[in-house]
């Protein structure tokens, strides 16, 4: 996409925690053992012997909307359940012991076994059940981070990290020796979670009030106990996936399936769908991204935007994005209905492709069909799950879903990850910063340039741009791709549950067929020779779309671009004698990667109000 690897944060885990706030030098504490003791006799002591499931509701606000939450703990088995009804969306998720799943907003179930979705729900069965009061800390590592002072209040705090989990900090009060915080990292963000306002219940002491942050006030979310109660031991089957039929999907004339082209833009799939009958609009086809509205779009179909929800992706900033309801979705002679859109502002993005972004076909849209998207002759064909026949599809390779993103097991140099597949990244393959620190692969790599590399919902994205040896998944090697090696801080890139990102400029090697519903990705090499294929800008700089011609937004230090004396925010007015107006952003970024080097090229460049010629001549970067 221009990079929209893109999560939303809706946060409607009750007990989310992060990683750690503001506070003074830790000073020497009670130890851990003691520590969760006085938290036990304080949370109600023998009150809790025999319990084995608590039933939870609450009312829910935030992020411009209203709702309700429903849990169900179970003690014995540490496992729960959530199920939510926030603005117009309703759905649920869970732990049933094993696995992690999400009922979503638009009703269908997935298992939840990438990225760190599993791990994050472990802790919160993990903390639900108190097993840290257990003699073994319930298989945990507790370490002791000392006494924390905040607003006058100190509070020893334990760094616990759960069998299957990930680390998160407990922060207990140190005179009431409640739980006051938890801090954990949640993909790539921090989500603190504050409780107050401990009541009894049948002698056990809960928090009514809860307060769940990401960091900017805005889009806090506040959940307010109404009710608890504790129940006999529940049944399996409380807690599995719920069996679901889907029937909002269908092709018309009773057909198994339907084709249309798309066009290959940046290396992003767009195609022409219609909207509740109105268009046709062209939309981006994302495989990290969700089915979306940008707000123009949502205008122009007099629709209803619910909700004000921090949207976070690729760059270290966000978006505010909205919900609405979408009668149907018609993409060639198939539908889907009724359903959910996010609303984006992802028109602000329409400089950084050079075309009018109007929306996104995503994950909702992918788990309903079997989609067939072929490289080779820019199609894509939806196809009922029923009628679809997998022998001719190509390699079989296992994936897992992260939130609306789906990740396969793969190798960069030897080096074994997990890697989101995603169809919205124009790079051939991305690695997160926390991947490239751990391997050293900095000091590993050969030539290469620190430049602006994609463009997402929080802004630009940063890395050392190099070539790589070889990148290996089940039977293929893809040998010298052009690897990112991401030095963000914030953002997509830098989460430390993933290993990177595969974009598009390997994906059209292939025929990739996307079987979400049996967790499957196909890969067949399409025929013929692939076009612009591993090649990177050899002018040096990222340029954007603007009302009077292509601005320049950064420029890589030793390039050819900064030799010949352009600047950051230089506006190119024409290019070779032709004024920019009557040039795409896309052709001329291909041209400047696939140009060969030696080639002489002439701007006409304004800067301020003064115009000059500059002629820059392309060279290998990498």
């Amino acid at each position: 996409m221009a990079n929209y690897p893109l999560a939303v944060s809706a946060a409607l885990v009750i007990f989310v925690a992060s990683a750690t706030a503001a506070a003074s030098a830790p000073t020497p504490a009670p130890a851990p053992a003691q520590i969760l003791a006085a938290n036990r006799a304080a949370s109600g002591g023998a009150a809790w012997n025999g319990k084995t499931a608590l039933k939870t509701d609450y009312a829910y606000s935030g992020q411009g909307m209203a709702g309700k939450v429903e849990d169900l703990a179970d003690f014995t088995k540490p496992r729960f359940v959530e199920h939510f009804e926030i603005g117009p969306m309703k759905g649920a998720n869970g732990f049933d012991g094993k696995e992690a799943w999400a009922l979503d907003p638009n009703g269908t179930v997935t298992v939840q076994n990438g990225g760190d979705q599993r791990q994050v729900a472990i802790n919160q069965t993990y903390r639900d059940a108190n097993l840290w009061w257990r003699k073994d800390f319930g298989s945990a590592k507790i370490e002791a981070q000392g006494v924390k002072s905040e607003n006058g209040t100190d509070y020893d705090v334990l760094r616990v990290t759960p069998a299957g989990g990930k680390p998160f900090d407990a922060w207990f009060d140190a005179t009431t020796h409640l739980l006051w915080r938890l801090v954990e990292i949640n993909g790539e963000q921090t989500v603190t979670t504050t409780l107050s306002a401990y009541k009894s219940f049948e002698g056990v002491m809960l928090p009514t009030a809860t307060l769940v942050s990401t960091g900017d006030k805005k889009y806090d979310q506040h959940i307010t106990l109404q009710s608890a109660s504790f129940l006999p031991a529940q049944p399996d089957a409380a807690f599995a996936p719920p069996k679901v039929e889907v029937n909002d999907f269908a092709i018309a004339g009773g057909a198994t399936e339907t084709s249309f082209p798309f066009r290959l833009i940046n290396n992003h799939i767009y195609a022409d769908v219609r909207v509740n009958g109105k268009g046709p609009f062209l939309f981006i086809f994302d495989t990290g991204g969700v089915n979306l509205l940008t707000p123009p779009t949502a205008a122009e179909l007099d629709l209803k935007v619910e909700g004000k929800m921090e949207a976070n992706g690729a760059g270290s900033g966000h978006m505010e994005a909205g919900l609405a309801k979408v009668s149907a979705l018609t993409l060639g002679d198939a539908s889907v209905n009724n359903q959910v859109f996010m609303v984006l502002p992802l028109n602000q993005m329409s400089d950084v492709e050079g075309l009018d972004e109007t929306g996104m076909v995503g994950f909702e849209t992918f788990r309903r069909f079997v989609t067939r998207i072929d490289y080779g002759t820019h199609t894509v064909t939806l196809i009922k799950p029923g009628a679809f026949d997998p022998k001719d599809a190509g390699t079989p390779i296992p994936i897992a879903f992260d939130g609306n993103t789906i990740e396969a097991d793969a190798s960069f140099d030897g080096i074994k990850g997990n890697f989101i597949i995603d169809t919205g990244n124009r790079n051939s393959i991305t690695l997160n910063t926390h991947f490239v620190a751990i391997n050293g692969l900095r000091a590993k790599a050969g030539k290469g340039v620190d430049a602006v590399a994609g463009w997402g919902v929080g802004g630009p994205t940063r890395a050392f741009v190099s070539r790589g040896n070889v990148l290996s998944f089940d039977g293929y090697d893809i040998k010298g791709p052009v690897v990112e090696m991401s030095t963000d801080q914030a953002g997509a890139f830098a989460a430390a549950s993933l290993s990177g990102n595969i974009g598009a400029g390997i994906l059209k090697r292939f025929v990739v067929t996307l079987d979400y519903g049996h967790s499957r990705m196909y890969l067949k090499p399409v025929a013929g020779t692939v076009a612009d294929l591993d090649t990177y800008d050899r002018a040096g700089m990222w340029i954007n779309a603007s009302t009077k011609g292509f601005k320049v937004v950064d420029v890589t230090k030793g390039s050819p671009a900064e030799t010949a004396g352009l600047m950051a925010g230089d506006i190119i007015t024409a290019v070779d004698g032709t004024p920019a107006e009557e040039i795409k952003l896309y052709d001329l970024r291909q041209r400047l990667r696939d140009d060969e080097p030696g080639t002489e090229i002439y701007f006409t460049v304004m800067r301020g109000s003064s115009a000059k010629m500059i002629e820059i001549t392309l060279k290998n970067l990498i």
